[in-house]
């Protein structure tokens, strides 16, 4: 089992930047594949990161890539999205997501997720 908990949002101007963790606790975390995804009002939730548990697989929605980077600390048990570039429609609440097949967590059908932290993004 492990339990997630989301830190590193705020408010920022478009074409700020900001970076999110997401800590893994547990005995096992590094055994996990984690993913970010992403929910604004009104809207669904989105995939928009994900890191298999080596980190040497990742995967992005097209709408970040160029601009958000997927890491991980395995010694640290913690996940890192870093977001440049920012634009208003990048604000949502920010989830991290972790399983142990990478698939399930692309997928969104991940067995753990975490409270949220909120990304506002300014005109």
């Amino acid at each position: 089992q492990v339990q997630l908990v989301e830190s590193g949002g705020g408010l920022v101007q478009a074409g700020g930047s900001l970076r999110l963790s997401c800590a893994a606790s547990g005995r096992t975390s590094s055994s996990y594949a984690i993913g970010w995804f992403r929910q604004a009002p009104g809207k669904e939730r989105e995939f928009v990161a994900g890191i298999n548990q080596s980190g040497g697989n990742t995967g992005y929605a097209d709408s970040v890539k160029g601009r958000f980077t997927i890491s991980r600390d395995n010694a640290k048990g913690t996940v890192y999205l870093q977001m440049n570039s920012l634009k208003p429609e990048d604000t949502a609440v920010y989830y991290c997501a972790a399983d142990t097949f990478y698939g399930r967590v692309v997928a969104g059908r991940s067995g753990y997720w975490g409270q949220g932290t909120q990304v506002t993004v300014s005109t």
